[in-house]
């Protein structure tokens, strides 16, 4: 038999919790999902303002509206200062972290193993370690690749299209800045295109923007007639002293990106940044949404652009043939 006492002591706690648990549930309705960013560059580098805004167009398409209903947290760092930016995002309790490449991406790995990860602009995810495979990732990063089998043979073929008598072409690369796979995958397929062209492709290296000049300077004096720029996010955000050095001793060098040829390299060609950093705001609705990463496939780029500076070839003495031209997603005048 229960007593009177025990009774109203139950009534009440049971009144209490009525309205206790109805507020929680609103609150979990309410909730605004949180979101961390993290960048190898300052904010203010123009690719990473590019590809913010992409990240940004993403979110909008998929319905969301920053400061409203998604709060955004960005993170910038240099490579020294990367653990510390993701650990901190952690700290956060974000829901999804959204790097921008590799060494970004793997220093959140380092960071979390739970929270999800969406890559932004990886180079080989697989050989970097950072998913089982492209189709079933199996962890807790996706997200989407740069890389394509043809980008480096596609850039040497389009330096010997505006140089066509060039012999020797040198290969620039920011060393260690992916897995060793991952370096050697992207130097053989530069090595296979050279050699089908009948060109000795060379290899100079620059670990940090101090030895650009004497990279470029290297290059001349080896006698090379042209060069390619390899990726990494060091170049991005060291793009000016890049093209500097490069107009200094190698002008006529082509690069993977955009900003470089607007500040007055002579052409680019690589997957479109922006597009990809949309693309890592529709895996990111997915998560939010209930999607895990492991199900979630690593996508690779569909849309490239070309960028070719005519004012910088008209002053190198270069003519760019009519049909490259036509080919062109944008000429700079």
């Amino acid at each position: 038999m229960i007593s009177r006492r025990t009774f109203v002591g139950a009534l009440a706690g049971g009144l209490l919790a009525a309205p206790l648990a109805a507020e929680e549930q609103r609150a979990a309705a309410a909730r605004v999902p949180r979101i961390g960013t993290l960048w190898q560059a300052p904010a203010s580098a123009p690719t990473i303002v590019r590809v913010t805004e992409g990240f940004k167009q993403g979110l909008e398409r998929a319905g969301y509206v920053e400061g409203k209903t998604v709060t955004v947290d960005y993170r910038y760092a240099e490579q020294e200062q990367m653990a510390r930016a993701a650990n901190d995002l952690v700290g956060l309790s974000v829901d999804v972290i959204v790097t921008g490449g590799t060494p970004a991406t793997i220093a959140a790995m380092r960071a979390t193993s739970t929270l999800p990860i969406v890559g932004g602009s990886l180079a080989d995810p697989v050989a970097d370690g950072l998913v089982a495979s492209l189709s079933k990732p199996g962890g807790n990063v996706t997200g989407n690749t740069f890389l394509a089998p043809s980008l480096g043979p596609k850039r040497l073929q389009l330096l010997r299209e505006i140089v066509p008598t060039v012999s020797k072409i040198a290969a620039l690369q920011h060393p260690g800045v992916y897995s060793e796979r991952t370096m050697q995958d992207m130097l053989n397929d530069s090595k296979a295109a050279a050699r089908a062209l009948g060109v000795e492709l060379l290899v100079f290296q620059a670990k940090a923007p101090d030895q650009f000049d004497g990279a470029f300077a290297a290059m001349r004096d080896a006698h090379v007639g042209a060069s390619i720029i390899f990726p990494s996010p060091m170049f991005y955000a060291q793009y000016r002293r890049l093209v500097d050095a490069a107009g200094r001793h190698m002008p006529t060098t082509i690069y993977y990106f955009r900003e470089a040829v607007e500040t007055g390299g002579l052409l680019s060609y690589g997957a479109d940044l922006t597009d990809l950093f949309r693309r890592t705001a529709a895996y990111v609705d997915k998560i939010l949404m209930g999607a895990k990463p492991a199900d979630l496939p690593v996508e690779q780029p569909s849309t490239f652009e070309l960028i070719i500076n005519l004012k910088t070839a008209k002053a190198l003495g270069l003519t760019i043939p009519p049909s490259l031209l036509a080919r062109a997603d944008e000429v700079i005048q």
